[in-house]
């Protein structure tokens, strides 16, 4: 045999053994994208969730799934609890040194999901008016006496997608509602401060996970939204 074709042969076979090798790493890559992308945040979502769950009513995993994003993505309690006085539990507020050491973060059950934090009025304020633009108060997530969390998935995930506001409690002002109105250019058939120009970009499972999720927390008593 001639010197040119055993380096043909050695030349293919390096090429072969490069190939298998990317074709290996790229499923490999998919692998564990795959066994990541929700195995791992199920564990950490579990774990994390301040509160008991109830799988009664939902999927284990899907509930994990939801408390990840609610807790360590996106951060709802941070809105959707009564204010920063009462987001923590006493002497376990992060942003807080009562001691020589920060105290490990502890969210308050008691208000967690349950809104009512108030977020002031949006927008430029009408001289000599308190209620426009109206005060923006955050909606209680967690289930109602009825077991239903957030008026159903329905409304839900209309609010998510297209931000619309099912309380409807600040329709734009006019010559007949003069209070807790939105005047031009805001839009009062919408939620102003919920952040659902981004949260719109979720996927149908992270919204029904987010949901199952919201399924198997506490009720949490508020005006207008019974435990029982």
């Amino acid at each position: 045999m001639t010197k040119r074709f055993f380096r043909l042969v050695i030349g293919s076979a390096g090429l072969m053994l490069i190939g298998s090798m990317f074709a290996s790493t790229g499923v490999q890559a998919k692998d564990d994208e795959h066994s990541n992308s929700d195995e791992a945040q199920i564990a950490a979502g579990l774990e994390i969730a301040p509160v008991p769950l109830d799988f009664s009513k939902a999927d284990r995993k899907l509930v994990g799934l939801g408390s990840y994003l609610v807790n360590a993505v996106i951060g709802c309690n941070g809105c959707h609890s009564a204010g920063p006085a009462t987001e923590f539990a006493p002497g376990h507020n992060p942003y807080q040194r009562l001691g020589p050491f920060t105290p490990p973060k502890t969210v308050n059950p008691a208000t967690y999901l349950g809104g009512g934090r108030d977020f002031g009025q949006i927008g430029p304020i009408v001289p000599g008016s308190a209620t426009v633009p109206p005060h923006i108060i955050s909606r209680n997530l967690t289930p109602d006496a009825a077991g239903v969390p957030a008026g159903g998935f329905g409304e839900f995930s209309t609010s998510l997608r297209t931000g619309w506001d099912p309380d409807q409690l600040h329709p734009n002002c006019s010559a007949t509602i003069t209070t807790n109105c939105f005047p031009p250019p805001f839009n009062g058939s919408l939620l102003q401060v919920m952040p659902w120009p981004e949260l719109q970009e979720l996927t149908e499972r992270d919204l029904r996970a987010i949901y199952a999720y919201l399924t198997a927390i506490p009720c949490v008593a508020t005006t207008g939204h019974p435990c029982s």
